[in-house]
C-alpha cells in the first residue's frame, strides 16, 4: 500500500509537470465518456417514457379493430372494412370471463368553435366505460353517464389542449361550444396525459357520447348504424391478456359467422406487445449509439498510449537511475501504469460531469426525457480505468524492462 501511494504521488507529480499535454491526452477520454453518458441517458429516458405510457394506458388493454375483407373480388386492408359493432362490445364482457370491460369507439375530425376561437381536433364517440379502460379521469367538471348515451345528450369532455386553445385560462365547464354548427355543453375537462411515445398529443381530442357523435357529428351508415371503428377491451388482469384474446377471437368468429379456415375479419392488438417492441427498439438504438460513442474511448486510449511512449522516451535516464538505486521491475511498471490510469480516470470524471450536463441540456432544449442512473456513472468510471490499464500497459512494460546500462547511456 505504501509503495502504491508513493507511485501515485510520483505519477501525479510527473503529470503536473506537463499540464497542457496531460489535458490534451485526457480529451479523448472526456469526449468518449461524455458521449456514452449522454446516449445512455437518452436511451434510459426513452425506456422510462415507454413504461409511463404502459402505466397510463394499461398493460391489460386490448384493441380490436376491423380486419380485412373481400368485396366484389377486391381485398380491403385492415381497418377499411366495417366489421365491428356496438352489439359485439356489449356481448364480449358477458361471454368472455377474462374480459372486464369493453368500450366501443367511433372516431372523426371536426372544427370546434367557441366565440371567436376555433380549433381542429379529433372527436371520439365513446361510452362511460371508455374512461375506465383508457384510465382517463376528469380534472374539472364531471363525466357523462350511460343515461347521457341513451338520450344522446349534447355534452362534451374536452382534452386539455382543446380547452387551452378555445378558452385559455378561463374555466370551460358549463360553456357552450359548437361542433359542425351543433351546440354542445362542456361538462368536464380531462386530466392531461401528455404525448405518446410516437409524439402524438393525447390531450388534443373531445369525447362525446357515442350516440350523439353518430347522430350529430361523425355520422353513420343507415344500413349499419351499429358499426364502430374499434372496441377497447380491458382484461381482468395483465396475466389474463392472452386468455382474453383467445376468448374474444372465438366469440367474434362465431358472431361474424366465419367458417373454419376463413380469415378473421377483425384484428386484436395487445398494447403490451406493442410497447415491448418499442422498448426493445429504443434499447437497441441506445446500445448502437453507445457503441459508436465508445469509439471515442478507444481513440482516447490510443492517445494515452502515444503520450506514455513519449514519456518513457523522455524519462529513460530517470528510469535507469531508479533501477540503479534499487527500483524493481514492478515498481517502474506500477509507476507508469498508475500515470496512465490516473489520466484515464481523471478524464472519465470530467466526461461524467459533461455527460450529465449534456443530458440536462438535451432534456430542456429538445424536451426529451433523460435518465442518468448510478449504473451508467459506475460503468463510465470502470471503462475509464479499463482504458487506462489496457492502453497504458505496453508503455509501462516497455519502461519496466529497459536495460539499466542502456538507459543510463541514453542522451
Amino acid at each position: 500500500m505504501r509503495q502504491l501511494r508513493s507511485a501515485i504521488v510520483i505519477a501525479l507529480r510527473a503529470l503536473a509537470m506537463n499540464k497542457m499535454r496531460s489535458a490534451l491526452t485526457m480529451l479523448g477520454i472526456v469526449i468518449g465518456v461524455a458521449s456514452v453518458i449522454a446516449t445512455v441517458a437518452v436511451g434510459s429516458g426513452a425506456t422510462e417514457r415507454i413504461q409511463e405510457q404502459i402505466a397510463s394506458i394499461g398493460s391489460n388493454l386490448i384493441i380490436v379493430i376491423p380486419g380485412s375483407t373481400t368485396t366484389a373480388g377486391l381485398r380491403l386492408g385492415t381497418g377499411f372494412a366495417v366489421t365491428l359493432s356496438e352489439s359485439d362490445a356489449r356481448e364480449i364482457p358477458l361471454q368472455c370471463p377474462a374480459v372486464g370491460l369493453a368500450a366501443p369507439v367511433i372516431r372523426g375530425g371536426a372544427q370546434v368553435v367557441y366565440g371567436n376561437n376555433n380549433w381542429a381536433t379529433v372527436i371520439y364517440g365513446v361510452t362511460p366505460d371508455y374512461l375506465t379502460v383508457r384510465d382517463v379521469s376528469v380534472a374539472r367538471g364531471e363525466e357523462f353517464s350511460q343515461s347521457d348515451v341513451d338520450s344522446a345528450s349534447k355534452i362534451a369532455l374536452l382534452g386539455k389542449t382543446v380547452a387551452d386553445n378555445l378558452f385559455g385560462a378561463a374555466n370551460p365547464v358549463g360553456q357552450t361550444i359548437r361542433i359542425k354548427n351543433v351546440p354542445f355543453i362542456v361538462v368536464g375537462v380531462l386530466t392531461p396525459k401528455g404525448q405518446s411515445v410516437t409524439g402524438q398529443d393525447q390531450d388534443d381530442n373531445i369525447l362525446l357520447p357515442i350516440s350523439t357523435a353518430k347522430r350529430k357529428v361523425i355520422g353513420f351508415n343507415p344500413a349499419n348504424a351499429d358499426a364502430v371503428n374499434a372496441i377497447l377491451l380491458q382484461a381482468r388482469s395483465g396475466a389474463q391478456v392472452d386468455v382474453a384474446q383467445e376468448e374474444v377471437t372465438a366469440l367474434l368468429r362465431q358472431r361474424h359467422h366465419l367458417q373454419p379456415g376463413e380469415l378473421d375479419d377483425f384484428s386484436l392488438r395487445n398494447m403490451q406487445e406493442i410497447f415491448s417492441a418499442q422498448e426493445e427498439s429504443s434499447r437497441i438504438m441506445a446500445l448502437m449509439l453507445a457503441a459508436v460513442a465508445s469509439v471515442s474511448l478507444v481513440v482516447g486510449g490510443i492517445g494515452i498510449m502515444n503520450i506514455m511512449l513519449i514519456s518513457v522516451r523522455e524519462r529513460t535516464r530517470e528510469i535507469g537511475l531508479r533501477q540503479a538505486v534499487g527500483a524493481k521491475t514492478r515498481d517502474i511498471l506500477t509507476q507508469f501504469l498508475v500515470e496512465a490510469v490516473t489520466l484515464s480516470i481523471a478524464g472519465g470524471f470530467v466526461g461524467i460531469a459533461l455527460g450529465i450536463g449534456a443530458s440536462v441540456a438535451i432534456s430542456r432544449i429538445a424536451g426529451w426525457t433523460t435518465v442518468v442512473g448510478p449504473g451508467a456513472v459506475l460503468l463510465a468510471v470502470f471503462f475509464s480505468a479499463l482504458v487506462g490499464i489496457t492502453f497504458g500497459y505496453y508503455p509501462a512494460r516497455k519502461a519496466a524492462y529497459l536495460d539499466p546500462i542502456e538507459a543510463l547511456r541514453y542522451e
